[in-house]
């Protein structure tokens, strides 16, 4: 009878133990980091590291989107928790510069970086992200809202450009640079569409016409290309802010209000499907496919082609309506899963911090600033004239100062406003093809 009384007195007294255990491991599996719950995460994360130090990783896509999926889930979650970051597009900055830094420190191994690599430029994710992105977005979108869209778009883009070249110039004077200097090193790597579309191509034009080697061109110009990217995506997070403080001002996503000055159609949600997904997947390929021809045959940059034929498309409605689902419901999974992990890439990648540091002082930067600046301000009143929400004008407008596709990405992530990435793509690729042709054209002139 003692004995039994003991063994009870035992377990009652384990009981507590078990329930602290249990409650504890309860909190564990309820902390999330990201979508995962945190003792799954820091396996996964584990695994993919030990993988890395022991060069095992594959140095392929599987071992790319390991790397960029493990880091971007991370710092995706901490930039929507640390206070004031959080406000200004936190995930996006923190995706995009903590990755360039620690390349930058050399904490990244050989192994990692081989993969994400392999990845983002054989494998060219970035153009794929875009393709699903701008394809689904158009074919999802108000046939209404997209031809407005598009009509009226150019205003802010063209008055915003005009400005932001005279006050880069103007604040580039009052610190003491020279106008030539300010306006081909400084204002035009900021808005000429990025690093490949357009600082390449500017080293080029300006090696031919100055001498010397486009290389030394290109380590002038991404330094600003760089820093006005990071301002646009602050810009952007503050311009998403002012949306949800003042709800009429903005269309969150929408750049066009209807004639009756309400919203135009709200899409309803639709039940996904997979296997029409999946047709999505190959629609959005076969566009991108369509603007690799175009270009070869008549010379305009392939993503503006698949823009303007996704476009012609939607407004013929010859597209089955179960395929334009198909396509929007694979933009929806892209930019939801994707996002973050493609800015690790890129900033892994496309973000050169050893060239900016060598050439920033205080008044590079303020100069940077103030071409963004006036280009994102320019973009929401005219966009205001012109009936269009302030807010998502001058979102769309501020991407003809990022970096190209990147910096579309970037800033259309930190505004959570990825559905303005036709437009956001327009402005980019025929804003900085526009520059490069016309800075290219005055140097001639100049010099």
């Amino acid at each position: 009878m003692n004995t039994k009384t003991n063994l009870e007195a035992v377990t009652e007294s384990e009981l507590p133990i078990q329930n602290n255990i249990k409650s504890l491991w309860e909190k564990l599996m309820n902390a999330k980091i990201g979508v995962l719950p945190l003792p799954l995460y820091i396996v996964l994360a584990a695994i993919i590291l030990t993988a890395s130090v022991y060069n095992t990783l594959p140095a392929d896509m599987i071992g790319g989107f390991a790397v960029i999926m493990i880091l971007g889930i991370l710092l995706g979650d901490l930039g929507q928790r640390i206070p004031i970051l959080k406000e200004i597009g936190g995930p996006a900055i923190l995706a995009l510069l903590v990755p360039s830094i620690l390349v930058f420190l050399n904490v990244i191994n050989t192994s990692s970086m081989e993969a994400v690599t392999t990845l983002m430029k054989t494998s060219n994710f970035l153009y794929f992200y875009i393709s699903c992105l701008v394809v689904g977005s158009i074919l999802g979108m108000n046939r209404k809202m997209l031809i407005q869209g598009f009509t009226r778009m150019f205003v802010p883009l063209i008055v915003g450009t005009v400005l932001a070249v005279v006050a880069g110039m103007l604040v580039g004077l009052l610190f003491g640079y020279d106008l030539q200097h300010t306006f081909f090193y400084i204002v035009v790597p900021i808005i000429g569409g990025g690093i490949g579309e357009g600082i390449l191509p500017l080293s080029i034009a300006y090696s031919s016409i100055l001498g010397g080697s486009a290389e030394s061109f290109v380590s002038q110009m991404i330094p600003a290309a760089v820093i006005g990217n990071i301002f646009a995506v602050v810009s952007a997070g503050l311009m998403m802010r002012l949306g949800e403080k003042k709800k009429h001002l903005s269309g969150n996503g929408k750049l066009v209000k209807s004639e009756d000055g309400n919203e135009v159609h709200e899409e309803k949600e639709k039940v996904i499907d997979f296997s029409l997904m999946g047709a999505g997947l190959l629609i959005a390929c076969t566009f991108f496919i369509v603007g690799t021809l175009g270009q070869k045959f008549i010379g305009v940059p392939g993503p503006v082609i698949m823009i303007l034929f996704a476009t012609l498309i939607k407004c013929l409605k010859v597209m089955p309506h179960k395929m334009e689902d198909g396509a929007h419901n694979l933009y929806k999974f892209i930019s939801t899963s994707l996002t973050w992990p493609l800015m690790v890439g890129l900033g892994m990648l496309y973000i050169p911090l050893e060239d900016v540091v060598k050439i920033v002082t205080p008044a590079y930067v303020i100069v940077c600033a103030s071409v963004v600046f006036v280009m994102i301000l320019s973009g929401y009143f005219v966009g205001k004239l012109m009936k269009m929400y302030p807010v998502d004008a001058a979102i769309v407008t501020g991407c003809h100062s990022g970096l190209g596709g990147t910096g579309d990405v970037a800033i259309l992530s930190a505004s959570k406003r990825m559905a303005l990435m036709p437009f956001a793509q327009v402005a980019t690729r025929i804003g900085g093809v526009s520059t490069v042709i016309l800075a290219s054209l005055l140097l001639k002139l100049l010099s």
